[in-house]
């Protein structure tokens, strides 16, 4: 359990989105997996049994909190073990549909094979193709997307300091005609 505790914070930050659900999933999935162990068929695909059971936990947590926003809550931050481009990437990621982020998770960042993420979700492996093209797709328009405010953001700047530098000049010029 232990070797696996990052892949199921990963897969469950992947869900959810603060760490404390987070962590209250994968304890609820730990003592799903102690108490339902005896119907793990073939021990070679525990980690495949296990990440299901987290998803389910997941999607439970999420669905509870669905109905209502948690005002409380304050933006993550990146912080000093996170790059400014991993902030970036997991809160494009959060934007995402679920069913798209939680391929990515597994894809990317666990690096599971087609097969296992079709067999971790119960879907049919072309469902999982599918969607894995989609998800980089919305992906890709979630970022070109920021990328145009970007830009659109630093030329009403620059435009803002062309007008406030030629109203300078202009009074300038008008201090100059007097004298």
């Amino acid at each position: 359990m232990e070797k696996n505790s990052l892949a199921m914070y990963k897969v469950a930050r992947g869900i959810l989105d603060n760490d404390e659900d987070a962590a209250d999933a994968m304890q609820d999935t730990i003592l799903t997996c102690f108490e339902k162990i005896h119907t793990l068929k073939n021990p070679e695909y525990f980690k495949t049994w296990m990440i299901r059971i987290l998803i389910n936990e997941c999607n439970k947590i999420h669905r509870h909190y669905k109905n209502f926003s948690r005002a409380e809550e304050l933006p993550e931050v990146p912080g000093q073990d996170m790059s400014i481009e991993e902030f970036e990437f997991k809160e494009m990621l959060g934007m995402l549909d679920e069913s798209y982020r939680i391929i990515l998770v597994l894809y990317y960042v666990e690096g599971f094979r087609i097969a296992d993420i079709a067999s971790i979700l119960n879907m049919n492996e072309n469902t999982v193709k599918t969607r894995l093209v989609r998800a980089r797709m919305q992906l890709k328009q979630e970022y070109t997307s920021a990328e145009d405010n970007i830009q659109k953001k630093r030329l009403q700047q620059k435009k803002k300091k062309n007008r406030e530098f030629t109203g300078i000049a202009e009074g300038l010029q008008n201090i100059r005609m007097k004298i």
